[in-house]
């Protein structure tokens, strides 16, 4: 992933979508919660905005990237909700505009980013091709809160590429944030493409392998649906464990979604 541009064209066509599917709606229906316990609508999209905003200081200013973090350390179970709620306050045109503003002013960030550069971040210093893929991975998948609290069927696109191997990436770090040791052995990720591709990751001989749809899975590691609704299958114990704490956003181990029929 050396050449950004690609994945920087997919984030702004992911986030063009979330747009057109926030921007038409009457100003009651951004308080409508979303599956995110204590999380509206606009809490969805000031979350967008101020991790927009956050990205764009780590690739243009490394200080007030780092002064950032620094108060992240300082209330680190209350820095994320805390960032949402203040955005979720405007009216909602004012959030449309600076969630707007954020994620244009970061796309010019990241298409002029030297090739080699790395920035920092929360997690490991990242490139520009990095950044936007993790942008857009948080894009989708806040979207996808989005959608569901709007009632509002979003067909999958080929845009889920860059989740699925976000995915398969942080798979060792899925482990370690758990306090748990990645296995050693390889892994066989094999996933079925909107568009009937198939992506694969790893070797083909591996002895053990996960397979499905790549919407499960880009749903399973964003933890935005249980394991349990998914169809996805894994074949062998270190695969199995895997599904289980599966973890393609940074940050400590997320509570994830309970099964569909605990909710019912």
């Amino acid at each position: 992933m050396s050449d950004p541009t690609s994945v920087i064209d997919d984030l702004r066509e992911e986030s063009e979508e979330l747009d057109r599917l926030v921007a038409g709606s009457e100003p009651q229906r951004w308080s409508l919660a979303t599956p995110a316990p204590g999380w509206t609508v606009a809490h969805q999209i000031a979350h967008l905005a101020w991790t927009d905003r956050s990205a764009l200081l780590a690739v243009t200013d490394a200080d007030g990237f780092h002064a950032l973090v620094e108060k992240a350390l300082a209330a680190p179970g209350s820095f994320v909700d805390e960032g949402a709620e203040q955005g979720a306050a405007l009216p909602p045109d004012a959030l449309l505009t600076r969630w707007r503003d954020g994620r244009t002013a970061l796309e010019k960030a990241l298409r002029a980013a030297p090739a080699k550069a790395r920035f920092p971040w929360y997690g490991p210093p990242m490139s520009a091709a990095s950044m936007a893929t993790a942008r857009l991975m948080e894009t989708w998948a806040h979207g996808q809160d989005v959608a569901d609290a709007l009632g509002v069927a979003r067909p999958p696109t080929d845009r889920l590429r860059h989740v699925a191997w976000l995915g398969v990436r942080t798979r060792d770090f899925a482990y370690g944030v758990h306090g748990l040791t990645p296995p050693a052995s390889p892994l066989r990720v094999e996933l079925r493409a909107p568009s009937g591709d198939l992506w694969t990751y790893g070797p083909a001989d591996a002895p053990q392998r996960v397979t499905g749809p790549a919407l499960d899975f880009c749903l399973l590691v964003t933890q935005r649906a249980h394991r349990t609704g998914l169809a996805l299958c894994a074949d062998g114990p270190d695969a199995d464990r895997w599904l289980d704490i599966a973890q393609a956003f940074a940050g400590p181990p997320g509570g994830g979604r309970p099964p569909k029929e605990a909710t019912s």
